[in-house]
């Protein structure tokens, strides 16, 4: 059926042959499943595979290692001597690398992927005459949707029910202000053939949102076929995220290889000049100057670098979401590390979201105190189950009914709703009208003990009577929710209202007013057994935790102390205290609160807001569509899986599988260890690095070459990524979690990493060229500069400065695990260091052994001595790594 908001709720739902109370049935939705295909967007078309390839070699640095093939190809064949072993090895790891690039590229997209399945949006549907929660993209037309405030239409649908329902259509109309639904059909202006989208306000659709009220719909249209899918295309293209760490590494390597290109020319032309002369006699020079320059570019760009770090974030995210974090935004994870405050709902988050009623202080008859908090909500009780199905704190009074037998022999059925006001957080009330099987109208308001006694004007006794509402009543109804709230209940309270016939304005400002008092009911959700050691944990960590509920300041300040959360009632605060506190004042005074209740949704902003301005790091929870404001404005914004809706999740950062303040503590653990691991993979790779620049350097100056390019590239690419990889795998540290939060301006050089850097450079540097020179006087037994200059005392030498430098990263990768803490000191080994190690040192003794590889590397056949003097010389690295670590330890004690 076309333009269904022209037609019935009745025609649509025949037209869709389907039924408003069963909904379709498993068997006709699986078959319109396959017919219509799944409700999304298509998607952006992949970049293909050979083209991916490709992008791999517009590096500057792979171009420059081509056209150096080139040139020594096209060079050795005007001489009639080509070097076909340095273009193909260079060709080689060409190809090699890029291959690595497109896996590596393909490996991130797929984490990416499975986190963007694991945090799909779901929809409340009616499948076989029961509610279910399926994936969005697993509805077809016909399927009956229900929605309400915070969900996010999951397709085009035409309403069947509306109770106050209103609609933020602002992505397809571009208005702002929600849309009141309703069900009746559109009646067309004289003179016109359809109506224009914002006006059929009997339609919800894909990509608009619920904000206020609930509804009952019928999926219209779903996927491309959608009103959101004919301007699709414009909606397809979706930005590479990169984080911040990642954006410095880049600049970093662009620093790097303008640099080195800068250093190249120099070296270049000085080397030109030196044998200008030698030039007209031998062009080779030319090359052999070139392809110095080009040994150096090599040796300071860290190619495996980028890779490798996004890799580790891969995996670390991959490895949160297995612990219930879902990160929906990479910054988050290096955020995480340095995060000082956590705010965090109590509900569901800190407590187990299971409330059970355990007190009723009532002032008239049990029996109907008990039917108005049961029918004064939208949870509904399933016999077949023996529980109820709703919003927990519902659920809680529902179930309370049920016990006390309010649903047997379908006593709830007789009593039909016919008008509702539904809650929402400003009024902290709802309200409903049944019809009574009387024939009569009653109205039941539940809400806040505060606000629903503000409302009543008479209170009803024990016996049906009913009297004036008196000061000395109020106090003692106000005394028994006090002693209530002190034993942290959750208490609610029940009003009536008696109609003479059905109300025809259903508007909280119609219904809530000259209310009669009944009772109170005081449930209780445990606390989560697991949040009070992970509140201790986060508080050793440094981090500060603050609880926000709407509950009385009574009940969450017995559970905030409980939790160790707070010491007593003067760090807690309530919403309307804060309401008459300036912003500038609050944000001197927010470090003495650190529970906030009966709170709104605005002023979660106003916390976070104070927090920033004294430059703290905030993480802020929320489940509401009022929350998205604050998590949004948040460092961190963490929305909850289970009862947080779909405009909370999509503006979070991260999001918890199962609504646990113990999952962001250990997100926080988590993003401290991938970032700890990611400085580690950066030491270890630019301490490489600079060895490599130093030794080419002085190498060049002398006037000898000590190693090739291809050699260097063997080791960035194979000998260096394995073990770098493995790093990044590496547990957290015993101490991490005892640590103070890091600074959030801190570069990833901070704390003297790059002095550490610079040291192991140079040490690994000298070592490296002992072990040359140690080669030349094995090869020669005597040192001459002039015969290495020209090139004939070189060849051991070459081999066992290679031999070192890669035994040296082999044993650095050891040294790396901690920064500080001795390698003896390690409780656990990591098995990944300990297989990319042997997997590194397999490919070196091959490159080394394998002759015809050693030819084309221009390795020799190394006496045993010779060998056991390179890595003598490079295990060097392990005792000289001890004693530095037990002097920097030693000065930052002191520190």
């Amino acid at each position: 059926m076309e333009k269904e908001y022209l037609a019935s709720a009745e025609d649509v739902l025949a037209a869709q042959s389907s039924n408003a109370e069963t909904g379709l049935t498993a068997a006709v939705a699986q078959q319109r499943l396959g017919e219509f295909g799944p409700n999304k967007l298509d998607e952006e078309e992949k970049t293909p595979l050979w083209k991916r390839f490709f992008e791999q070699m517009a590096d500057p640095m792979v171009i420059m290692l081509i056209v150096a093939a080139a040139i020594s190809a096209i060079t050795g064949t005007i001489q009639g001597e080509p070097e076909w072993a340095d273009v193909i090895i260079i060709l080689t790891v060409v190809v090699i690398n890029s291959v690595l690039g497109v896996v590596q590229e393909a490996k991130s997209e797929q984490a990416l992927a499975a986190l963007q399945e694991m945090s799909a949006a779901q929809s409340k549907v009616i499948r076989d005459g029961k509610l279910e929660h399926l994936p969005s993209a697993d509805l077809v037309p016909g399927d009956i949707v229900l929605l309400e405030a915070g969900d996010s239409v999951p397709a085009d649908c035409r309403i069947i029910e509306s109770a106050s329902m209103k609609i933020e259509e602002a992505a397809l109309t571009g208005e702002s202000v929600p849309v009141e639904k309703h069900t009746d059909p559109i009646v067309l202006a004289e003179g016109t053939d359809d109506v224009p989208l914002g006006d059929r306000k009997n339609m919800c659709y894909m990509g608009s949102t619920v904000v206020y009220g609930r509804g009952t719909a019928v999926v219209a249209a779903t996927g491309m076929k959608t009103e959101m899918g004919k301007i699709a295309d414009a909606l397809t293209t979706a930005k590479k995220e990169l984080t911040p760490l990642q954006i410095k590494l880049n600049e970093l390597s662009g620093i790097l290889t303008k640099l080195v290109l800068g250093i190249c020319v120099v070296i270049f032309a000085v080397d030109l000049l030196r044998h200008g002369g030698e030039l007209g006699s031998n062009p080779e020079m030319i090359l052999d100057t070139f392809m110095v320059a080009v040994s150096l570019a090599v040796a300071a760009i860290p190619e495996g670098l980028v890779a490798v770090v996004t890799i580790v974030l891969s995996m670390g995210v991959t490895k949160m979401s297995k612990r219930q974090a879902i990160i929906r935004k990479m910054t988050a994870v290096e955020t995480l590390g340095c995060t000082q405050i956590i705010c965090s709902d109590k509900t569901g988050t800190l407590t187990q979201n299971k409330m059970t009623v355990i007190k009723h202080e009532v002032e008239g008859p049990d029996d109907l105190h008990v039917r108005a908090m049961a029918l004064c909500s939208d949870a509904k009780w399933d016999p077949e189950a023996g529980e109820s199905v709703g919003e927990p704190t519902e659920c809680a009074l529902v179930n309370d009914a049920a016990k006390l037998g309010f649903y047997e022999g379908g006593n709830a059925a007789k009593y039909p709703r016919v008008g509702e006001a539904p809650f929402d957080s400003g009024r902290k009330m709802m309200s409903v009208v049944v019809k009574t099987p009387e024939g009569t109208f009653e109205q039941y308001t539940k809400g806040g003990p505060d606000v629903v006694l503000g409302r009543c004007t008479q209170v009803m006794n024990a016996d049906g009577s009913v009297e004036p509402m008196t000061d000395a009543r109020r106090e003692k109804i106000m005394a028994a929710n006090k002693e209530m709230a002190n034993q942290a209940l959750r208490v609610l309270a029940s009003a009536v209202r008696m109609h003479d016939e059905q109300p025809a304005d259903c508007s909280p400002e119609a219904l809530e007013h000259d209310l009669t008092f009944v009772g109170l009911s005081g449930m209780i959700d445990p606390e989560r057994p697991e949040v009070a050691p992970a509140i201790a944990e986060a508080k050793e960590a440094g981090i500060r935790p603050v609880m926000i509920t709407g509950d009385h300041i009574d009940t969450a300040v017995a559970i905030a102390k409980n939790l160790g959360i707070c010491e007593d009632a003067s760090q807690a605060i309530t919403g309307s205290q804060l309401d008459k506190i300036s912003d500038e004042d609050f944000k001197e005074k927010v470090t003495e609160y650190s529970v906030y209740a009966r709170v709104q949704p605005e002023h979660k902003a106003r916390i976070v807001d104070a927090w920033k301005s004294r430059d703290k790091i905030v993480a802020m929870t929320g489940d509401g569509v009022n929350d998205a404001p604050s998590i949004k404005r948040a460092d961190i914004g963490v929305g909850m899986g289970i009862t947080g809706t779909d405009v909370t999740k999509n503006v979070a950062d991260m999001v918890l599988a199962d609504d646990n303040f113990a999952t962001i503590i250990n997100a926080v653990e988590e993003g401290r260890r991938i970032y700890d691991n990611i400085r580690k993979v950066i030491q270890f790779l630019l301490s490489a690095n600079i060895a490599e620049v130093l030794s080419v350097f002085v190498a060049t100056l002398v006037g000898f070459t000590i190693f090739q390019p291809v050699q260097l590239l063997w080791i960035n690419l194979i000998t260096d990524c394995f073990p770098a990889l493995a790093l990044g795998m590496e547990e957290a540290e015993g101490d991490i979690m005892k640590r103070k939060p890091r600074n959030a301006t801190d570069g990833v050089f901070a704390g003297g990493m790059g002095i550490d850097i610079v040291f192991q450079g140079v040490i690994i540097t000298i070592l490296v060229l002992a072990s040359f020179f140690v080669g030349v006087y094995f090869d020669m037994g005597y040192i001459d500069i002039a015969d290495m200059i020209a090139g004939t005392a070189d060849e051991e030498g070459v081999t066992m400065a290679f031999i070192t430098l890669s035994m040296v990263e082999i044993f650095h990768c050891f040294n790396m695990r901690s920064r500080r803490a001795s390698l003896f000191s390690m409780p656990k080994q990591n098995k990944w260091l300990w297989g990319a190690a042997l997997l590194a040192l397999i490919l070196t003794v091959v490159v080394v052994e394998f002759h015809p590889l050693a030819v084309m590397f221009g390795f020799m056949e190394l006496p045993l001595e010779a060998l056991a003097c390179a890595i003598g010389l490079a295990f060097l690295i392990i005792p000289i790594m001890e004693i530095y670590k037990a002097i920097m330890r030693a000065v930052e004690k002191n520190d």
